[in-house]
């Protein structure tokens, strides 16, 4: 590690407790001339209750700086080596005060049996925490991005082995700041005739191989000439942000995970579909019967259509509720419309001015309200309100192995294939879309294709 990143990520702690403990100070300035943050408005009266300044110091100031620290260090925000987002490291930050604050009420309330000297002061507090602390930890990133342009603490890295470099991998290492990348060289020997071995910080081989004489002389070789060694997976290549770290005892260990939608990922958008559906359901009742009392007025009964389709894990069958917007044989007349199905791509079967839809259900489809009952499927936890389609068991026969990787997750109402072209998109980029939100799933996305799908449906964008 580079000496400059072992300052800066020391910095860290000095700079933290400056800016709690001028935090703490401003705080307790602004409840004595009754200031509430609050502009044109005034509701704080004269402080009655804060002790001395010296007192305050003493007795709560440097305790809370200390306390602070502590609960940064526990929430990893002093790592030396900085690998998450600033966003996560802020969203830390936040937590930090939150915990901080939690403490030091539990502490006057359940240890010294009082309450806090002044509430207000505690609200600022944690404002005034966030945003020193961002603001002084955001000022050394921008003065360590200086540095490296400066050539300060740049890390110069060279790859060998027999295959090449991944493009991802070479894309980091020559557009990254913190990186010089010296070339690739195809084995130990080759790499001999480099003019200058001490300059060298990593040494990333791309094929290790254990049984290798060639692997156990290059790390021999980084071992001796004190260099940092690092290998690529020689698998899941094309996924690697789906790899994990961890040990079975002492023994290190990578494991592949086909989605971040594991855990509490799971937990969260499940969470998230149940209340999403439920207050959707309520909100559009109305809607439901209007859209059921036509159906009745167009085309007579059932108003409702059930479609058995492939869930989770393509192991068992759902049943898809949809409004029902075809003919009542329209199942039958399948087989007569092969000829005009145009997804010839793929499994899937789709007519265009398909000569089953009822005149109102060209109207349900135009605007996708015969899918809105779906939403019972996603309270029930069978589908999920984001996620790719659900397909007829006759299509998923046809499936290739590769194409199977979609049903990692539940199925969707709306999907990431759906915000990116609906029935324009050949069989092989609908996969593709959806096993791209498969791997790379977050609550963001999930909200991006929600707001997305509306925008979709008010623009008609690939509707029949």
């Amino acid at each position: 590690m580079k000496k400059s990143e072992i300052l800066f990520g020391l910095l860290k702690i000095p700079t933290d407790a400056l800016s709690v403990f001028v935090a703490l100070i401003l705080s307790y300035n602004l409840r004595r001339a009754q200031v509430d943050l609050i502009p044109r408005l005034q509701l704080l009266e004269p402080a009655q209750t804060l002790p001395d300044p010296i007192v305050y110091i003493t007795t709560f100031v440097i305790p809370g700086v200390c306390l602070f620290a502590i609960v940064a260090a526990l929430l990893h925000l002093y790592g030396l080596r900085v690998t998450g987002s600033a966003w996560r490291e802020i969203g830390n930050i936040m937590v930090s005060a939150l915990v901080w604050v939690v403490v030091v009420m539990a502490w006057y309330f359940l240890i010294r049996k009082e309450l806090f000297y002044s509430r207000i002061l505690l609200v600022h507090s944690v404002f005034l925490i966030v945003l020193l602390v961002t603001v002084m930890r955001l000022s050394l990133v921008f003065l360590q991005r200086e540095l490296l342009r400066m050539g300060v603490g740049v890390r110069a890295v060279l790859s060998v082995g027999n295959m090449a470099l991944s493009h991802h991998a070479r894309c980091v290492l020559e557009g990254d700041i913190r990186y010089r990348y010296l070339g690739h060289y195809r084995d130990l020997q080759a790499l001999r005739g480099y003019r200058d071995c001490n300059a060298i910080d990593l040494m990333v081989q791309t094929d290790p191989n254990p049984d290798s004489r060639g692997t156990r002389d290059l790390v021999d070789f980084c071992r001796n000439n004190h260099i940092g060694y690092a290998f690529l997976p020689p698998i899941f290549a094309d996924a690697p942000h789906q790899l994990r770290i961890e040990r079975l005892g002492l023994v290190p260990m990578l494991r592949f995970q086909p989605t971040p939608l594991d855990g509490w990922g799971r937990v969260w958008k499940r969470l998230f579909d149940f209340v999403g559906s439920g207050v959707l359901l309520a909100a559009l009742f109305p809607l439901f019967v209007l859209i059921a009392f036509c159906i009745v007025i167009d085309s007579g009964w059932p108003v409702f259509y059930t479609s058995m389709r492939v869930g989770e894990q393509g192991k068992r069958k759902i049943p898809v509720l949809k409004f029902r917007t075809m003919v009542q044989c329209a199942d039958k007349m399948k087989a007569g419309l092969q000829d005009q199905n145009h997804r010839r791509s793929g499994p899937l079967f789709k007519v265009r001015r398909d000569p089953r839809v009822t005149s109102f259900g060209k109207i349900l489809r135009k605007w996708s309200l015969d899918e809105l009952l779906q939403l019972f499927n996603v309270l029930s936890g069978e589908m999920s309100l984001v996620g790719p389609r659900p397909h007829l068991p006759e299509e998923v026969k046809r499936y290739k192995p590769q194409e199977r990787r979609v049903f990692a997750i539940k199925p969707g109402i709306t999907g990431f294939a759906q915000v990116m072209g609906r029935s324009d998109l050949s069989f092989e980029d609908e996969v593709r879309f959806d096993l791209q939100y498969i791997e790379e799933w977050s609550p963001l996305l999930d909200c991006w294709i929600l707001a997305r799908t509306i925008l979709v449906v008010i623009g008609r964008r690939g509707a029949d």
